[in-house]
């Protein structure tokens, strides 16, 4: 009876340690799998407005060179732009604490808050008092966006179209590493001189009706590692901390003992 009671636990716990495994699988799954559940549906795409800081290109030409020649900036050959060294790029236009760009001939013109559409009709309005049938160019030099936290390679990312959707930024990044927080990712962006923090879950399919799904400028992306990450983390610092603190008495007592 007795050989039999204890078999009968040992199947029990055996069953109840099976299903627990199963559950927590399960939940593993939902939590590390991204998209869960995901079904067709609609984004809404959001125009890149000006900001202050924005290194503006503008090309203005009408086929004339020498008449255009006095709006279009030159090339600054091999300056170190903080991401690309020595990389020759196109000098541009800074938007300036009051939102307006310095254009020679044209004067000031206020940009700020403007998509790049409405800059670019802007200009050529201007740009057509001076010459007939003007073709505009603009784009922003410096549109970049920072990636921190639990992924393979955080960094800095240059995005030469102004256009970038969250997924495609980790996807540069490297991915998250496994230890991530996948419903725990922050997206900071300056907005009329405050910062905004914009939580996002890229287990849940309402990240792509986010308004932080596409990026903007200097936006900062970072991702969370889970508790288990940070508390291994923890553990090891204070790990090396101890072994630290006792080596130094060890030897102390060694130097008093001489």
């Amino acid at each position: 009876m007795h050989f039999n009671s204890l078999k009968s636990f040992w199947v029990k716990t055996s069953l109840y340690l099976s299903i627990l495994i199963l559950f927590y699988s399960c939940n593993l799954n939902k939590k590390i799998v991204y998209f869960n559940g995901f079904e067709s549906t609609k984004y809404q795409s959001v125009e890149v407005k000006i900001k202050t800081n924005d290194l503006l290109q503008i090309s203005i030409y009408n086929g004339d060179e020498v008449n255009s020649k006095i709006y279009n900036l030159p090339d600054a050959q091999n300056i170190n732009n903080g991401y690309l060294l020595g990389a020759p790029i196109k000098s541009a236009y800074l938007v300036d604490q009051s939102g307006d760009v310095e254009i020679p001939n044209l004067g000031k013109i206020h940009v700020l808050g403007l998509t790049m559409n409405q800059v670019t009709d802007l200009i050529k309005i201007k740009a057509s008092e001076y010459m007939q049938k003007p073709t505009v160019f603009v784009r922003i030099q410096n549109f970049k966006v920072t990636v921190l936290g639990d992924v393979k390679n955080p960094g800095t990312i240059q995005v030469p179209n102004e256009k970038i959707t969250i997924i495609e930024a980790l996807g540069i990044a490297g991915d998250m590493n496994i230890s991530a927080k996948r419903s725990s990712i922050s997206v900071l962006r300056e907005n009329n001189g405050m910062i905004q923090k914009i939580m996002l879950n890229i287990n849940d399919q309402s990240i792509f009706n986010s308004p932080a799904y596409f990026l903007q400028q200097n936006d900062i992306v970072y991702v969370e590692p889970n508790r288990a990450k940070i508390n291994s983390s923890l553990i090891s610092s204070a790990s090396g901390m101890f072994i630290s603190v006792a080596s130094l008495i060890i030897t102390t007592i060694n130097v008093i003992s001489k």
